[in-house]
């Protein structure tokens, strides 16, 4: 597995990391959790992601880990625990750190990540926005200074707000998710330039866009009564599906492939419930860069709908090998 530093960290990170939350008890069994773990790092992956919110994932990644004597470079979050949680609370987020060292059986972390930095409908972490301070900034960097965390990331899925995250200077590692894949490339235009600027180490989280380019789905996009999905994305569906056909890649590889063959992209995050899985990604990944072309084409079906249609559920992954449960506006 190819290896490159993490920005200004100097990491040494892999190019696929193991994205936490299927490893949790409500996603596999422990054994199949086990497993994928131990594969991972037998293939040389050697990132892996979690966050309070994974369910029980930090407790699976504790115990699978506790004998591993290979390096491993582990990142959790703060955010939503403990409950009720109020992000602006030091005192709880520093119990919050506590909670995540003593379940993954560690006495440091090596990647501390704000969660959901940019969406304060869910945690309001900012006394200030334009400058970017709060009480969470204040307790990370004094965790940060008494060597209880290595580095401060921060892990989120909007574009221009993380994007001003990043310009503050003020983070080492940008966890960007759902915006910077085959068909949604949102990231391209702030988040990823302003990290590329601070020398900050880029993960690109969700490749597969929550299982939306897992798979080809024909009968969906191509079914009128599918009435949540607009015609431009239908027809960009339509046109990366003969691509795939053409060029004989999976689309899953084709996803994967396309973030490593970004070079200011330092690790995907791919989620796995099983060493299979993880095989199969490890697999996709060694075979390295698409071809120069095949980008090239990529681009193009990009371009036709360079920003999410007005509307479109966020959880298109999911909706898409279920299109009737869609329940209108605001969906995911």
């Amino acid at each position: 597995m190819e290896t490159n530093l993490l920005g200004k960290t100097e990491l040494p990170i892999s190019r696929l990391g193991l994205g936490g939350l299927f490893v949790a008890s409500f996603a596999t069994a422990l054994d199949q959790a086990r497993g994928a773990v131990k594969t991972a790092l037998d293939l040389g992956v050697n990132y892996i992601d979690t966050a309070p919110g994974y369910a029980d994932s930090e407790k699976v990644l504790g115990e699978t880990l506790a004998e591993e004597t290979r390096p491993v470079i582990l990142s959790t979050k703060v955010g939503g625990r403990p409950s009720p949680f109020d992000p602006r609370n030091r005192a709880g987020i520093r119990q919050s750190v506590e909670e995540s060292l003593q379940l993954l059986r560690r006495d440091c972390i090596d990647i501390l990540m704000i969660h959901e930095p940019d969406r304060p409908g869910q945690y309001d972490w900012w006394e200030d926005w334009d400058e970017v301070n709060g009480p969470v900034l204040e307790e990370l960097t004094e965790l940060k200074k008494s060597g209880v965390i290595k580095f401060i990331g921060i892990g989120g899925t909007t574009t221009t707000q993380m994007a001003h995250f990043c310009r503050s200077g003020k983070f080492d590692v940008l966890l960007t998710a759902y915006n910077y894949s085959l068909l949604w490339r949102e990231a391209e235009h702030e988040v990823l330039p302003a990290a590329i600027e601070q020398n900050m180490g880029i993960i690109v989280g969700s490749p597969l866009h929550q299982g939306a380019l897992a798979k080809c789905y024909p009968e969906a996009i191509n079914d009128p009564k599918v009435y949540w999905l607009s015609k431009p994305r239908r027809e960009q569906f339509r046109k990366l599906y003969a691509l795939v056909d053409e060029c004989g890649i999976p689309l899953p590889e084709l996803a994967l492939r396309f973030v490593v063959s970004n070079p200011n992209v330092h690790c995907v995050l791919a989620g796995a419930r099983s060493a299979a899985e993880v095989e199969s990604n490890v697999a996709s990944i060694a075979k390295g860069k698409l071809p120069d072309d095949l980008l090239k084409r990529l681009d193009a079906i990009a371009a036709e709908v360079p920003f999410r249609p007005f509307n479109e559920p966020y959880s298109i992954g999911w909706l898409l090998p279920n299109p009737r449960s869609y329940q209108g506006p605001g969906e995911g």
